[in-house]
């Protein structure tokens, strides 16, 4: 007997049908004698819809009352699955993320997981019942109802895989697994078989939308092995484990990411803690900055630039010009029409001119580069949002159709 955890997310549960399919592969599990838990999404663009009626009503609907609105998403889907299958005649318990032993910090709409106790899923699992968790949330401090972030539904099954300590965490979605770049853009992508824990992290966090990059990364922390496969296909999609660096392909995946913008700041005073200042400030308020550029210094003042995630521009522009402000910086200003375009792979530590290769497929594409990173498997550019969909194609078309 081995103890299972399946996590299916909104497109595969995008109707009642849907959900009455995924019902059936998983009571046919369940009947191979292993011990099932199943983590759910909300429906579709459930989650969507409730983020634009919530807009409706506030103009930045506050983080307290918006976990609690989102968290009824996924509980909808929870009582539609246990219907589902206690209709195919096994026994299912339907558990919210809070009752299911999940806490987390009092960080609204994107908590960190503190603990899990699964004491209450064990005892429904010995009593031979699948068990139904809603992804994507948990509770906080006060017994206060969180999120996870989007995405978040990835973090749960992960997190509650390394908990119960399941032999498999299986991670369906609508597509046959990971690709070498997404293949509704990139019609050659390529099925990728085994990726490494650092790959698959830098696809989730440079564009890649088969997993949260969260969820990878408590992965990577607690050694969970899982793979990524289809709920309407039948293959073995995409193991994610450790992988030992070996000779053979230098770039693994190919991604964009179009929901980013630029942040600029210019004319800072150019002394030691400025960048500090500013950068802590948007720490604090848990805002994630992703590339960072500062200028070499010139009458003692530089420019910095920066990349945050599209969501959070709003927020951060208003801090940043806060803190500008403060230190006495001339201007701010923002840029929400760029794409960051990446290519990542174990490999590209062993092979030097890596860099080379992509800046002479993105020139001969015509691309401007506007910001440069990099780290020992991956490089990332910003470019034009105009420029995202060739830039992606050149990057493809040089590192992986080549070979």
């Amino acid at each position: 007997m081995a103890l299972i955890v399946q996590k299916f997310g909104g497109s595969s549960l995008a109707t009642a049908e849907k959900i009455k399919k995924v019902a059936a592969r998983v009571v046919a599990v369940k009947r191979q004698n292993h011990q099932v838990v199943v983590v759910v999404s909300a429906m579709g663009k459930t989650t969507d819809n409730l983020i634009a009626l919530a807009r409706q009503v506030h103009h930045q609907p506050p983080g307290r009352e918006l976990d609690l609105l989102l968290a009824t998403g996924e509980m909808v889907s929870v009582a539609l699955m246990s219907m589902a299958i206690e209709e195919l005649g096994e026994e299912a318990e339907g558990f919210p993320g809070y009752f299911a032993g999940i806490k987390t910090d009092s960080v609204h709409t994107k908590a960190r997981i503190m603990k899990i106790d699964p004491a209450r899923i064990r005892k429904e699992l010995e009593a031979g019942k699948i068990v139904v968790v809603a992804g994507f949330q948990g509770l906080g401090p006060e017994n206060i109802i969180t999120t996870l972030g989007r995405g978040g539904s990835d973090l749960t099954a992960i997190a509650l895989a390394a908990s119960l300590k399941a032999d498999l965490c299986e991670i369906y979605t609508d597509v046959p697994g990971v690709f070498t770049a997404d293949p509704h853009r990139i019609p050659g992508a390529r099925l990728i078989r085994c990726l490494a824990y650092e790959e698959m992290l830098e696809m989730a966090s440079t564009g890649a939308k088969v997993m949260q990059s969260r969820a990878v990364e408590f992965a990577k922390k607690y050694q969970v092995v899982f793979s990524v496969k289809s709920t309407f296909e039948e293959g073995e999609g995409t193991m994610v484990k450790e992988i030992e660096v070996q000779e053979g392909a230098v770039v693994s995946s190919v991604s964009v990411d179009e929901n980013q913008a630029k942040i600029s700041v210019f004319r800072v005073p150019d002394r030691p803690g400025i960048a500090a200042k500013l950068f802590q400030a948007l720490g604090s308020e848990n805002i994630n900055v992703d590339m960072i550029v500062q200028n070499v210094g010139r009458d003692n003042h530089a420019d910095i630039s920066f990349t945050v995630n599209l969501t959070d521009l709003e927020k951060a522009l208003s801090l940043t010009r806060e803190v500008a402000g403060c230190l006495g910086a001339e201007r701010v200003s923002a840029d929400d029409d760029i794409a960051k375009v990446s290519i990542i792979g174990i490999g590209m530590m062993n092979h030097p001119g890596v860099a080379g290769r992509m800046f002479q497929a993105l020139a001969r594409a015509g691309v401007n580069i506007e910001m440069i990173s990099t780290s020992e498997i991956k490089i990332s550019c910003v470019v034009r949002r105009a420029d995202a969909q060739k830039s992606l194609e050149a990057a493809h078309r040089e590192f992986i159709e080549k070979n």
